[in-house]
């Protein structure tokens, strides 16, 4: 199996933390949060990886290597612009039939492979990864109807709601919708396919996720990785 890691970004919400090392080279205890990754996808059966670099590229090959130490081939794809999470797909030679394209920037306990397979099994072009979220309102929410009449009251309720956990399988098929120049993201793609009739399927889990997007977020990621290493290293079998 093939897998694309998106770590392009600056990470300029991480700031000044990201001003020295890309923010998939953050540590989450001694290890850097791409290598949690990457042995997660080594544990999953992953054989081939290839990592889209931008922002401080020449710092990884010196931290990760070519993978010979996980018994897989890691490639890694330079960014000479900002191509956004689907415009770097269009520059990676030789994409298996079906891969996995995900963002190096998270801890999760996903199970890889049963992603892979659902993609597979149902003939997918695209499958997205669902995270539930919910948020909490501190106030009353009033609901009226076109009159001004009470509608609904509801005091301090909980919205929930599904996120995209930034993990996805593609069929090598979708590079069709990729245009040929310029930034390209993902809900584009996937909202391209879908409107073109192309299956593309939603897969929800209640595993552990946390994006790494923000200080608060690196600091209960963290939090969370040195509370139990061995959750997430190697992979759960969360789904």
């Amino acid at each position: 199996m093939m897998a694309v890691i998106l770590a392009g970004g600056k990470g300029t919400r991480l700031k000044p933390f990201t001003m020295n090392i890309p923010k998939p080279l953050l540590p989450l205890g001694d290890t850097p949060i791409l290598e949690v990754v990457l042995q997660q996808l080594a544990a999953s059966g992953f054989k081939r990886v290839v990592i889209t670099l931008g922002h401080m590229a020449n710092l990884f090959a010196v931290t990760i290597g070519n993978g010979e130490r996980w018994n897989m081939q890691i490639e890694y794809c330079r960014e000479e612009e900002p191509l956004g999470t689907a415009g770097p797909l269009r520059c990676i030679s030789d994409l298996d039939d079906n891969f996995l394209v995900m963002n190096g920037d998270l801890l999760t306990t996903i199970n890889y492979k049963k992603l892979f397979d659902i993609h597979c099994t149902q003939g997918a072009w695209g499958t997205i990864a669902l995270h539930r979220r919910e948020v909490h309102i501190d106030y009353g929410v009033v609901r009226t109807n076109e009159d001004g009449r009470l509608q609904e009251y509801i005091e301090k309720p909980s919205i929930p709601y599904t996120v995209s956990m930034g993990i996805n399988v593609l069929s090598r098929q979708c590079i069709d919708f990729i245009p040929g120049e310029g930034k390209y993201d993902m809900p584009q793609l996937m909202m391209a396919m879908h409107q073109s009739g192309k299956p593309v399927v939603c897969h929800e889990t209640d595993c552990y996720w946390q994006d790494i997007g923000r200080f608060d977020d690196y600091q209960q990621a963290s939090a969370d990785f040195d509370k139990a290493p061995e959750r997430f290293m190697p992979q759960s079998k969360e789904a």
